[in-house]
């Protein structure tokens, strides 16, 4: 957690010293927990033994905190820097011998394992409709993915490291139709024959001053890729309450 802080300070200092000063700053905090829906896995996608993170094994909920750091640019232009760590971890006996990463576990094997799927973003949006009741924004996002799988059991230890970069379509819609009171869509997306991703949040912002916003709603993050190094597809649901400030 210090580390996010950390690059989340230093993407603050390189966008104070490199856009305008006009700029308008926000800080967007979220937290909750997240449960794991399905969480399919195969490792190497063309030769490894297909198991199941959530229906094998229990998986347990976790606690989660994503940061968001973002300034104006300009009149509807909008720079952000999202840091959305998440890490489950899940235990469970398989009957079967499961052949995971390059390591043989024997059927009836005791495991303790852990998903982690981190992301950073960088995202830029431009703000096509502004209305007195609706917004509307469209961008780009530059996402790298940091991803571990990891399986402990029978004295054996096996695990998948995953770190490379995703293009996203962003899309956000705001509905204002309360001085205090508003409705929220934000949505990262993009689906290609490698594999796809889509991370959408649909909730209510609720106005305590000005410049400090309270919101809260349901995310999901959902997708995967099926080649010959991996096949794993997951299905995460987070229950978020988080508060966004303005300076």
């Amino acid at each position: 957690m210090k580390r996010i802080l950390w690059i989340v300070l230093a993407v603050g200092l390189f966008f104070r010293t490199g856009l305008p000063s006009e700029s308008r700053w926000r800080l967007d905090a979220e937290s909750g927990l997240a449960f794991s829906g399905y969480n399919d896995i195969r490792i190497p996608g063309d030769s490894g033994t297909r198991f199941s993170f959530s229906r094998d094994l229990k998986a347990e909920p976790g606690a989660f905190l994503r940061l968001r750091l973002g300034r104006r640019v300009g009149r509807r232009g909008r720079i952000s820097f999202l840091a959305a760590p998440l890490s489950l971890r899940a235990a469970g006996t398989i009957g079967r011998p499961i052949a995971f990463a390059g390591t043989l576990f024997p059927g009836g094997t005791r495991f303790e394992a852990r998903y982690t799927f981190n992301s950073y973003r960088l995202t830029y949006a431009h703000r096509v409709v502004e209305s007195e009741t609706w917004t509307v924004d469209l961008g780009l996002t530059a996402k790298v993915r940091d991803a571990v799988i990891r399986l402990e059991g029978a004295g054996l230890t096996a695990e998948k490291k995953n770190v490379g970069p995703v293009p996203l379509i962003h899309f956000a819609v705001g509905w204002n139709g309360h001085e205090r009171l508003g409705l929220i869509l934000e949505v990262d997306a993009l689906a290609a024959p490698q594999g796809r991703a889509e991370d959408v949040f649909l909730g209510m912002r609720f106005s305590l001053t000005p410049s400090l916003t309270m919101k809260a709603g349901y995310r999901v993050l959902e997708g995967g890729a099926d080649n010959e190094k991996v096949f794993t597809f997951a299905l995460i649901h987070y229950l978020v309450a988080g508060l966004v400030w303005e300076f």
